[in-house]
C-alpha cells in the first residue's frame, strides 16, 4: 500500500490527483465534497450533539471538520472515507459508533488500520457514550 499525503487543510493549494480524472469517474473531487456536504446537511442526532461542543474551536481550542474526506490510494487506485470528524491540529480523526458498528467489527478494524497508515489517530466514541458529554470531551483532549 502506498502512503498517501494527509488531506488537504483549508488554505492550501490543490495537489494533483494523477490520472486526469473524468467528470463521470466517481472518486472525482466534486463527488466526495458532493457526498461529504449531504452528509454535513443530514447528520444524526449524536453526530449533531458532539458538532455543538467541537464547532468553532470550543474544545481546547481545537478547529475541527466534520464529515472531512480522507482520500488515500491502493494499488494505485483511489479510495476514501468520510470521517465524522477531523482535526488536523491533532492528526485525529473521531468516529462516531451507533448500533451498525456492533456488526461491522472487522470493517472499522481495516478503516483505523488504513487511517493509522496515512499517520493519523482514530478515537472511536459510541453513541451512549455521548450522554455524559463533559467525559467525551476530556477523552478527546486526553487522547493521545
Amino acid at each position: 500500500m502506498k502512503s498517501p499525503s494527509l488531506p488537504r487543510r483549508k488554505g492550501e493549494p490543490r495537489r494533483s490527483r494523477g490520472g486526469g480524472e473524468s467528470k463521470t469517474n466517481k472518486m472525482s473531487y466534486q463527488y466526495i465534497t458532493q457526498l461529504a456536504r449531504k452528509l454535513r446537511k443530514n447528520q444524526t442526532a449524536s453526530e449533531k450533539v458532539l458538532w455543538g461542543e467541537l464547532r468553532n474551536r470550543k474544545l481546547a481550542g481545537f478547529k475541527f471538520l466534520r464529515q472531512h474526506p480522507i482520500i488515500y490510494e491502493y494499488y494505485k487506485k483511489p479510495y476514501f472515507f468520510i470521517a465524522d470528524f477531523y482535526c488536523a491540529e491533532r492528526v485525529l480523526v473521531v468516529e462516531l459508533d451507533g448500533k451498525i458498528h456492533d456488526f461491522q467489527k472487522e470493517k472499522d478494524y481495516q478503516r483505523d488500520l488504513i487511517i493509522k497508515g496515512m499517520g493519523l489517530e482514530v478515537l472511536r466514541i459510541k453513541n451512549e457514550e455521548l450522554e455524559n458529554i463533559e467525559l467525551v470531551k476530556e477523552k478527546i483532549v486526553a487522547f493521545r
